[in-house]
């Protein structure tokens, strides 16, 4: 059973009135203690991050704070998520961490945004525990495999090469997975090869992992969101998720941004995500 342990500590500025500070606590999720970030006050919202995960708030999350309390607990091997990763050896090991950390982060029947692999994780968690979650967004979420349109195999790609894969701003994506401010850059280093291990070992060669055959255990009313320009996973993945998953279901695409929507397209992400929230 994971175990809360809070910090309370504040991390950044507030980037609005009345919107509050970024907190960061810790909980302890197969026996590790794993970062969570929160920011913004009332109904609670979970977020699981795509590639790379995330050292602190975006813009995107600041708006999505605005009007709900912003969970995002780390993922495993991603940044604040620690080493416990190399333990997990299937896709079982993967789901029940998953729904662990939710637990550990006060998440457990909360509304959940899941983004590329944390969408995958994010499906997961609602195929398998219907009420571990209230309602579901997936941004381009991973977990089909088409061969005559296959996602991006991201593992195969030079690093120069990454940055316009992921946005229609590459700038904005080399920003977001900069080293922070007071890191050791050997560290960070170390932190990155890390994230993307945790990665490779979920979702490599394909990322396949069987979701199509839970797709249907997918009560949850959810979002499918998508960048109309995302090179990772193609935008018309969009409608074979809606048509298997079994709940209701709303499509949004958002012009000009890429698998990276919530760094393209902040405004319109949020916005789309906190008007199907209601």
């Amino acid at each position: 059973m994971a175990e809360a342990a809070p910090r309370g500590r504040a991390r950044g500025a507030a980037s609005g009135a009345g919107v509050s500070e970024v907190r960061e606590r810790t909980v302890r999720v197969l026996g590790e203690a794993v970062r969570v970030l929160e920011k913004g006050e009332g109904t609670a919202l979970g977020v699981l991050a795509t590639f790379g995960g995330l050292t602190g708030f975006t813009p995107f999350l600041d708006r999505l704070a605005e009007r709900r309390r912003v969970v995002v607990p780390s993922l495993p091997g991603f940044p604040g998520g620690g080493v416990a990763f190399r333990r997990l050896d299937d896709l079982a090991d993967w789901v029940a961490a998953t729904l662990d950390l939710l637990e550990a982060a006060g998440l457990e029947g909360a509304d959940l945004l899941g983004h590329g692999v944390g969408g995958l994780l994010a499906a997961e968690a609602a195929a398998f525990a219907r009420a571990a979650l209230r309602r579901l967004v997936l941004v381009a979420p991973l977990g089909l495999f088409d061969e005559g349109e296959p996602v991006a195999d991201v593992f195969a790609k030079r690093a120069s090469e990454i940055p316009p894969l992921f946005s229609a701003h590459p700038e904005r994506y080399s920003a977001a997975l900069a080293r922070p401010e007071g890191e050791d850059e050997a560290e960070w280093q170390i932190v990155q090869v890390r994230a993307a291990e945790a990665a490779a070992r979920l979702l490599w060669p394909t990322g396949d992992r069987g979701l199509a055959k839970r797709l249907h255990r997918i009560t949850a009313p959810t979002l499918l969101l998508w960048g109309a320009e995302d090179r990772i996973v193609p935008p018309s993945y969009a409608k074979r998720f809606a048509a298997g998953i079994a709940g209701p279901t709303e499509v949004r695409a958002i012009p000009g941004a890429g698998h990276r929507v919530d760094l393209d397209a902040p405004e319109p992400a949020a916005d789309a995500v906190l008007g199907f929230l209601g």
